[in-house]
């Protein structure tokens, strides 16, 4: 009788564990050629922007609805767009060195989703865990679908990722050499 009831109860615990973890859906891969992420960082004195690759990453639909999603970012492919010749390369090498992102220890970025909610048609606010320096954090922002696009914009905290430089967060006394601690990340994706 007792070895009949755990082997009932472990096949029901299998039984579950292999239906909540199945999606009934469409995994989407993204066109990672035409899809781009769009970057603005802002500064006491201005601000720069620019542009990163996406290394791979899907989305995940059941008939239409937005259920899921995952991505990996090249760090190593960051490059500012606001400037040209030394200014572009001085700026492009310091938001790579362990200063900013560490891009030669991390040369990868990720974003998981864990939760998406409808939030009117067409429109997901998605909570993920999001990775920057081997550090794991959890965000929330809107995503957009439509057809085959789909549009999110992040505000992100790079505090929280032990991205120090200039901020006002951690140094005092910084004045116009502030640099926020959040940034924006505009992404426009194709599948």
């Amino acid at each position: 009788m007792k070895k009949t009831l755990i082997a009932a109860v472990f096949s029901l615990l299998m039984g579950g564990y292999s239906f909540a973890n199945t999606i009934d859906g469409d995994k989407k891969e993204v066109k990672t050629s035409s899809s781009t992420l769009t970057w603005k960082g802002y500064k006491v004195t201005g601000s720069h922007t620019g542009t990163i690759g996406i290394q791979s990453g899907h989305l995940e639909f059941d008939g239409e609805k937005l259920v899921g999603g995952e991505f990996v970012v090249n760090m190593t492919s960051l490059v500012a767009t606001d400037l040209t010749g030394g200014g572009k390369t001085k700026l492009e090498g310091h938001l790579k060195s362990d200063d900013f992102f560490g891009v030669e220890k991390f040369p990868t970025a990720k974003l998981v989703f864990t939760g998406v909610k409808s939030a009117g048609k067409n429109a997901y606010e998605v909570t993920g865990d999001l990775t920057i320096k081997g550090i794991t954090k959890a965000v929330t922002f809107e995503v957009a679908v439509f057809g085959s696009k789909a549009t999110a914009d992040l505000t992100i905290d790079r505090s929280q990722f032990d991205v120090r430089y200039g901020s006002g967060s951690f140094f005092d006394n910084l004045g116009d050499k502030t640099i926020y601690d959040d940034f924006k990340i505009v992404a426009d994706l194709e599948f």
